[in-house]
């Protein structure tokens, strides 16, 4: 039996499943899975935190700072509101989604001259 006479093209195989796309109805999608990346504390939020860096789990920037808040307390919660948060060398905001590796940075403001 040939690919035409079983109901597919036979110049393209069978459309596969998009990224995005989720098997069964309430069934998480692939983009809302916890990916793995490394948290990069410098300065006051190195201070504040006890760390360097860390690995998270999460699927997005804003996911990631939720954690460090809950797991660095207070003090390192005050250092972040005050910082920035950039993605692999770029600005990023709470919404934006991550791919395994990636890494998010806490840069709170410094002082000097």
């Amino acid at each position: 039996m040939t690919n035409s006479a079983m109901g597919q093209d036979p110049v393209r195989p069978p459309a596969a499943t998009s990224p995005g796309a989720s098997s069964s109805p309430g069934s998480p999608t692939v983009q809302n899975a916890p990916r793995t990346v490394r948290l990069l504390l410098f300065a006051a939020a190195r201070q504040a935190a006890g760390a360097r860096q860390v690995e998270v789990a999460a699927a997005t920037v804003g996911e990631v700072l939720e954690q460090a808040r809950r797991r660095f307390g207070a003090e390192f919660a005050a250092v972040l509101d005050g910082s920035r948060v950039w993605l692999n060398g770029e600005p990023a905001g709470p919404a934006t989604p991550l791919a395994d590796g990636d890494e998010v940075a806490v840069l709170p403001p410094v002082s000097g001259g």
